[in-house]
Protein backbone atom coordinates (compact mmCIF):
# COMPACT_ATOMS: atom_id res chain seq x y z
CA UNK A 1 0.00 0.00 0.00
CA UNK A 2 0.79 3.63 -0.82
CA UNK A 3 2.45 5.51 2.29
CA UNK A 4 0.32 8.72 2.77
CA UNK A 5 2.76 12.00 2.44
CA UNK A 6 0.22 14.88 2.66
CA UNK A 7 -1.45 16.42 5.38
CA UNK A 8 -5.14 16.97 4.73
CA UNK A 9 -8.48 18.78 6.11
CA UNK A 10 -11.33 18.19 5.28
CA UNK A 11 -15.69 20.21 5.05
CA UNK A 12 -18.16 17.93 5.24
CA UNK A 13 -21.60 18.64 4.62
CA UNK A 14 -24.72 16.82 5.49
CA UNK A 15 -28.21 17.06 6.07
CA UNK A 16 -31.50 15.09 7.38
CA UNK A 17 -34.98 15.75 6.85
CA UNK A 18 -37.91 14.19 8.71
CA UNK A 19 -35.72 12.36 10.76
CA UNK A 20 -33.51 11.85 13.84
CA UNK A 21 -29.83 12.08 12.59
CA UNK A 22 -28.60 11.64 16.27
CA UNK A 23 -30.33 10.77 19.23
CA UNK A 24 -29.26 11.76 23.02
CA UNK A 25 -30.20 9.02 24.98
CA UNK A 26 -29.86 11.35 27.81
CA UNK A 27 -32.82 13.64 27.16
CA UNK A 28 -35.52 10.66 25.61
CA UNK A 29 -33.38 10.23 22.20
CA UNK A 30 -34.54 13.47 21.21
CA UNK A 31 -32.26 14.60 18.38
CA UNK A 32 -29.14 16.35 20.06
CA UNK A 33 -29.34 19.98 20.35
CA UNK A 34 -26.99 22.92 22.12
CA UNK A 35 -29.10 24.02 25.01
CA UNK A 36 -28.02 27.71 24.40
CA UNK A 37 -28.36 27.86 20.83
CA UNK A 38 -30.85 25.03 19.79
CA UNK A 39 -28.07 23.98 16.99
CA UNK A 40 -28.47 20.51 16.21
CA UNK A 41 -25.40 17.72 17.29
CA UNK A 42 -24.06 14.98 15.90
CA UNK A 43 -21.34 12.89 17.59
CA UNK A 44 -18.01 12.26 16.21
CA UNK A 45 -18.71 8.87 17.13
CA UNK A 46 -22.08 8.86 15.23
CA UNK A 47 -20.20 9.66 12.17
CA UNK A 48 -17.21 6.81 12.47
CA UNK A 49 -19.88 4.52 12.91
CA UNK A 50 -21.32 4.75 9.77
CA UNK A 51 -17.88 5.13 8.12
CA UNK A 52 -17.00 1.42 10.05
CA UNK A 53 -20.36 -0.21 8.53
CA UNK A 54 -20.31 1.27 4.84
CA UNK A 55 -16.17 -0.59 5.32
CA UNK A 56 -17.34 -3.74 7.07
CA UNK A 57 -19.90 -3.73 3.97
CA UNK A 58 -17.83 -3.32 0.79
CA UNK A 59 -14.94 -5.08 2.48
CA UNK A 60 -16.93 -7.64 3.67
CA UNK A 61 -14.88 -7.74 7.10
CA UNK A 62 -12.11 -9.60 5.62
CA UNK A 63 -8.41 -8.73 6.58
CA UNK A 64 -6.62 -5.69 6.50
CA UNK A 65 -10.50 -4.43 6.42
CA UNK A 66 -11.67 -5.70 9.61
CA UNK A 67 -13.88 -3.31 12.12
CA UNK A 68 -12.75 -3.54 15.33
CA UNK A 69 -15.33 -1.80 16.95
CA UNK A 70 -18.55 -3.84 15.35
CA UNK A 71 -21.87 -4.01 16.68
CA UNK A 72 -22.26 -6.45 19.79
CA UNK A 73 -18.43 -7.26 19.27
CA UNK A 74 -16.52 -8.27 22.31
CA UNK A 75 -13.26 -6.52 21.62
CA UNK A 76 -11.04 -8.75 24.08
CA UNK A 77 -11.54 -11.23 20.99
CA UNK A 78 -9.73 -9.49 19.19
CA UNK A 79 -6.62 -8.44 21.57
CA UNK A 80 -6.66 -12.59 21.91
CA UNK A 81 -6.95 -12.76 18.33
CA UNK A 82 -3.87 -10.74 18.14
CA UNK A 83 -1.46 -12.29 20.99
CA UNK A 84 -1.92 -15.62 19.40
CA UNK A 85 -1.03 -14.15 15.73
CA UNK A 86 2.58 -12.90 17.28
CA UNK A 87 2.85 -16.02 19.07
CA UNK A 88 3.11 -14.28 22.54
CA UNK A 89 3.66 -16.81 25.57
CA UNK A 90 0.40 -17.81 27.55
CA UNK A 91 -1.78 -16.24 24.91
CA UNK A 92 -4.89 -17.89 26.04
CA UNK A 93 -4.92 -16.25 29.56
CA UNK A 94 -7.46 -13.06 29.33
CA UNK A 95 -6.22 -11.57 32.70
CA UNK A 96 -2.29 -10.98 31.23
CA UNK A 97 -0.87 -7.86 30.43
CA UNK A 98 2.24 -8.90 27.97
CA UNK A 99 5.91 -8.24 27.89
CA UNK A 100 6.54 -4.29 26.11
CA UNK A 101 7.58 -5.77 22.83
CA UNK A 102 4.95 -8.05 22.87
CA UNK A 103 2.40 -5.40 23.43
CA UNK A 104 4.44 -3.69 20.46
CA UNK A 105 3.99 -6.45 18.51
CA UNK A 106 0.20 -6.95 19.02
CA UNK A 107 -0.52 -3.43 18.48
CA UNK A 108 0.64 -3.30 15.00
CA UNK A 109 -0.72 -6.68 14.72
CA UNK A 110 -3.59 -4.84 15.12
CA UNK A 111 -3.53 -1.58 13.10
CA UNK A 112 -2.49 -3.88 10.19
CA UNK A 113 -5.51 -6.34 10.21
CA UNK A 114 -8.53 -3.56 11.71
CA UNK A 115 -9.22 -0.41 9.50
CA UNK A 116 -10.99 1.30 12.21
CA UNK A 117 -8.08 0.84 14.59
CA UNK A 118 -5.55 2.31 11.70
CA UNK A 119 -7.87 4.94 10.73
CA UNK A 120 -9.12 6.31 14.26
CA UNK A 121 -6.95 5.05 16.35
CA UNK A 122 -7.97 2.72 19.59
CA UNK A 123 -7.68 2.29 23.64
CA UNK A 124 -6.74 -1.51 23.73
CA UNK A 125 -4.83 -1.58 27.25
CA UNK A 126 -7.56 -3.66 29.10
CA UNK A 127 -8.12 -6.97 29.57
CA UNK A 128 -5.14 -8.35 26.94
CA UNK A 129 -2.71 -5.59 26.01
CA UNK A 130 -2.46 -4.41 22.52
CA UNK A 131 -1.61 -1.09 23.94
CA UNK A 132 -3.09 2.38 22.23
CA UNK A 133 -3.18 3.80 18.82
CA UNK A 134 -3.70 7.10 18.29
CA UNK A 135 -5.57 7.11 15.01
CA UNK A 136 -4.26 9.84 11.64
CA UNK A 137 -8.02 11.01 11.38
CA UNK A 138 -10.04 12.84 14.00
CA UNK A 139 -13.34 14.40 13.03
CA UNK A 140 -15.22 16.81 15.31
CA UNK A 141 -18.71 17.10 16.19
CA UNK A 142 -21.20 17.82 13.53
CA UNK A 143 -23.47 20.92 13.91
CA UNK A 144 -26.69 22.47 12.33
CA UNK A 145 -25.60 25.72 10.24
CA UNK A 146 -28.95 27.10 11.78
CA UNK A 147 -31.37 26.50 14.88
CA UNK A 148 -33.49 23.46 14.75
CA UNK A 149 -36.63 22.53 16.40
CA UNK A 150 -37.03 18.96 17.40
CA UNK A 151 -40.55 17.64 17.17
CA UNK A 152 -42.17 14.66 19.00
CA UNK A 153 -44.97 12.68 16.93
CA UNK A 154 -47.39 10.75 18.20
CA UNK A 155 -47.74 7.47 15.86
CA UNK A 156 -50.59 4.65 15.89
CA UNK A 157 -49.80 1.10 15.76
CA UNK A 158 -53.02 -0.85 14.73
CA UNK A 159 -51.51 -3.71 16.79
CA UNK A 160 -51.22 -5.10 20.15
CA UNK A 161 -48.30 -7.12 21.89
CA UNK A 162 -50.19 -9.53 23.89
CA UNK A 163 -54.07 -10.58 24.80
CA UNK A 164 -53.84 -8.31 27.91
CA UNK A 165 -53.43 -5.31 25.77
CA UNK A 166 -56.28 -6.77 23.42
CA UNK A 167 -58.87 -6.95 26.24
CA UNK A 168 -58.36 -3.72 27.99
CA UNK A 169 -58.98 -2.06 24.98
CA UNK A 170 -61.87 -4.33 23.68
CA UNK A 171 -60.28 -5.25 20.31
CA UNK A 172 -59.90 -2.29 19.12
CA UNK A 173 -56.31 -3.13 19.27
CA UNK A 174 -53.97 0.44 18.91
CA UNK A 175 -50.79 1.24 20.29
CA UNK A 176 -49.68 4.50 20.76
CA UNK A 177 -45.86 5.78 20.46
CA UNK A 178 -43.60 8.65 19.79
CA UNK A 179 -41.10 9.86 16.79
CA UNK A 180 -38.30 12.75 17.50
CA UNK A 181 -37.46 13.97 14.46
CA UNK A 182 -35.96 16.92 13.26
CA UNK A 183 -38.20 18.52 9.93
CA UNK A 184 -34.75 20.06 8.22
CA UNK A 185 -31.35 20.14 9.24
CA UNK A 186 -27.75 21.07 7.35
CA UNK A 187 -24.95 19.83 9.35
CA UNK A 188 -21.53 20.84 8.84
CA UNK A 189 -18.50 19.37 9.83
CA UNK A 190 -15.02 19.44 9.98
CA UNK A 191 -11.88 16.41 10.06
CA UNK A 192 -8.37 15.97 10.08
CA UNK A 193 -5.86 14.22 8.65
CA UNK A 194 -2.30 13.49 9.86
CA UNK A 195 0.49 12.27 7.49
CA UNK A 196 2.55 11.50 10.58
CA UNK A 197 0.34 9.61 12.14
CA UNK A 198 -0.28 7.49 9.61
CA UNK A 199 2.97 6.19 9.15
CA UNK A 200 2.38 5.28 13.01
CA UNK A 201 -0.14 3.21 12.09
CA UNK A 202 0.08 2.17 8.57
CA UNK A 203 -2.94 4.05 6.97
CA UNK A 204 -1.76 4.31 3.50
CA UNK A 205 -3.46 6.31 0.56
CA UNK A 206 -5.59 3.56 -0.78
CA UNK A 207 -7.50 3.59 2.93
CA UNK A 208 -7.52 7.34 2.10
CA UNK A 209 -9.86 6.56 -1.10
CA UNK A 210 -11.97 4.60 1.10
CA UNK A 211 -12.88 6.65 3.72
CA UNK A 212 -13.59 9.28 1.35
CA UNK A 213 -16.32 6.68 -0.48
CA UNK A 214 -17.22 5.68 2.57
CA UNK A 215 -18.18 9.62 3.88
CA UNK A 216 -19.69 9.94 -0.11
CA UNK A 217 -21.94 6.79 0.30
CA UNK A 218 -22.14 5.69 4.21
CA UNK A 219 -25.94 7.49 4.31
CA UNK A 220 -27.41 5.05 1.32
CA UNK A 221 -26.46 1.99 3.27
CA UNK A 222 -27.79 3.53 7.04
CA UNK A 223 -31.52 4.33 6.14
CA UNK A 224 -33.95 3.71 8.91
CA UNK A 225 -37.09 5.03 9.78
CA UNK A 226 -36.08 6.17 12.70
CA UNK A 227 -33.10 8.24 10.30
CA UNK A 228 -35.87 9.90 7.66
CA UNK A 229 -33.88 11.01 4.56
CA UNK A 230 -30.29 12.08 5.49
CA UNK A 231 -27.85 12.75 2.42
CA UNK A 232 -24.30 13.24 1.97
CA UNK A 233 -24.40 16.92 0.14
CA UNK A 234 -20.95 18.82 -0.29
CA UNK A 235 -17.05 17.54 0.52
CA UNK A 236 -14.37 19.80 0.33
CA UNK A 237 -10.69 18.36 0.68
CA UNK A 238 -7.50 20.50 1.54
CA UNK A 239 -4.62 18.80 0.51
CA UNK A 240 -1.20 20.40 1.89
CA UNK A 241 2.14 19.86 -0.05
CA UNK A 242 4.02 18.16 2.59
CA UNK A 243 3.38 16.01 5.80
CA UNK A 244 3.55 18.76 8.11
CA UNK A 245 1.30 20.84 5.89
CA UNK A 246 1.27 24.41 5.01
CA UNK A 247 -1.74 26.43 6.27
CA UNK A 248 -3.58 26.30 9.70
CA UNK A 249 -6.39 24.38 9.30
CA UNK A 250 -8.61 27.17 10.92
CA UNK A 251 -7.77 29.18 7.76
CA UNK A 252 -8.69 26.72 5.83
CA UNK A 253 -12.18 25.98 7.10
CA UNK A 254 -12.88 29.89 7.44
CA UNK A 255 -12.76 29.58 3.12
CA UNK A 256 -15.69 27.65 3.17
CA UNK A 257 -18.78 29.96 4.04
CA UNK A 258 -22.75 28.17 4.61
CA UNK A 259 -25.60 30.86 5.17
CA UNK A 260 -29.11 30.22 4.21
CA UNK A 261 -30.85 32.06 1.80
CA UNK A 262 -33.58 32.91 4.33
CA UNK A 263 -36.85 33.67 2.36
CA UNK A 264 -39.12 36.34 4.17
CA UNK A 265 -38.28 34.24 7.23
CA UNK A 266 -39.19 31.09 6.43
CA UNK A 267 -37.31 28.40 7.94
CA UNK A 268 -34.74 26.34 5.26
CA UNK A 269 -36.69 23.17 4.59
CA UNK A 270 -34.06 21.92 1.83
CA UNK A 271 -30.48 22.07 0.71
CA UNK A 272 -31.38 24.30 -2.17
CA UNK A 273 -32.27 26.76 0.34
CA UNK A 274 -28.65 27.25 1.46
CA UNK A 275 -25.74 29.14 -0.37
CA UNK A 276 -22.06 27.97 -0.76
CA UNK A 277 -19.23 30.01 -1.20
CA UNK A 278 -15.72 29.24 -1.69
CA UNK A 279 -13.71 32.07 -0.89
CA UNK A 280 -10.53 30.23 -3.51
CA UNK A 281 -8.85 34.06 -4.04
CA UNK A 282 -7.58 33.73 0.10
CA UNK A 283 -6.81 30.03 -0.14
CA UNK A 284 -2.85 29.38 0.35
CA UNK A 285 -1.13 28.00 -2.85
CA UNK A 286 0.52 25.31 -1.57
CA UNK A 287 -2.76 23.82 -0.70
CA UNK A 288 -5.18 22.19 -2.85
CA UNK A 289 -8.87 22.24 -3.06
CA UNK A 290 -10.41 19.40 -4.18
CA UNK A 291 -14.39 19.28 -4.33
CA UNK A 292 -15.32 15.53 -4.07
CA UNK A 293 -19.35 16.11 -3.72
Amino acid sequence: MSELKNRYEFVYLFDVENGNPNGDPDAGNLPRVDPETNHGIVTDVCLKRKVRNYVEIVKKGESPFEIYVREKAVLIHAHERAHKAIGAADSSDTKRKGTGDEVERARQWMCKNFYDVRTFGAVMSLGVNCGQVRGPIQINFGQSVDAVVPREITITRMAVATEREAESQQGDNRTMGKKNIIPYGLYRTEGYISAHLAAQTGFSEEDLALFWEALTNMFEHDHSAARGKMAARKLYVFKHETPLGNAPSHALFDLIGVKSKNRDGVPPRAFTDYEITVNKDKKPGKVELIEML
